[in-house]
């Protein structure tokens, strides 16, 4: 399983320490959440963050933007180092397009969606997707429980993924424990972002590697 600790969940005044901390206890990818208090109801940090970020850990980012008009800061992310881009669909008036874009700048390309948000919506597109997020929260704030209706949907997504041939991965992100991961897991999922479940455990390891397992 390939785990992405959410640095939104991270203590910002030891950011380094805390980077640190769960390179070396396992984890694939770091989650970036970039909120903009428009798209949704909060504000995290912007691109001087992530760009400090990649200074400070080699291991690929993962930049979930939940903004307005995320096609406008494709090159700006990029240029921050991130290996994957992350758009909702809800927010792309021109989902092919930007999708097209961020391949184009170098990056993979995923899509997320929200609970609300059926994964139908992603038949015309799937073949042309690196990774799906499916939001098993809603997004705009940490520490929420995990709907349970994700289980499902997670599924629904495997399916209509295999019938498009689309070789996509499939990431779920909110509310992920040992509990809800081994859900996800045996529902498709193939990533799983965790916040508050590492950065607020008391041995990180041990939370990364009960998800790695799965």
């Amino acid at each position: 399983m390939i785990v992405a600790p959410s640095l939104l969940s991270a203590d910002f005044g030891h950011l380094a320490r805390q980077i640190e901390t769960v390179e070396a206890a396992g984890a694939t990818w770091l989650h970036c959440d970039v909120m903009d208090g428009v798209f949704v109801p909060n504000i995290s940090f912007g691109f001087p963050v992530i760009e400090t970020v990649g200074k400070l850990s080699g291991l690929p980012l993962d930049v979930h933007l939940m903004i307005v008009e995320p096609e406008k800061y494709i090159s700006r992310v990029r240029d921050c180092g991130a290996a994957i881009m992350n758009v909702h669909v809800e927010a792309c008036r021109h989902l092919h397009r930007t999708v097209q874009e961020i391949h184009n700048a170098g990056m993979k390309a995923a899509v997320t969606l929200n609970p609300a948000t059926p994964v139908e919506l992603l038949t015309d597109i799937a073949a042309d997707l690196d990774m799906v997020l499916v939001m098993s929260v809603n997004p705009g704030f940490g520490g929420q429980s995990f709907i349970r209706h994700s289980i499902e949907k997670i599924s629904r997504l495997k399916k209509l993924l295999n019938d498009c041939g689309s070789k996509a991965l499939i990431e779920v992100d909110g509310g992920i424990n040992a509990a809800t991961g081994a859900e996800c897991a045996q529902a498709g999922a193939d990533a799983l972002v965790a916040g508050s479940y590492v950065f607020g455990s008391p041995n990180p390891a041990v939370a990364i590697e009960s998800l790695r397992i799965l």
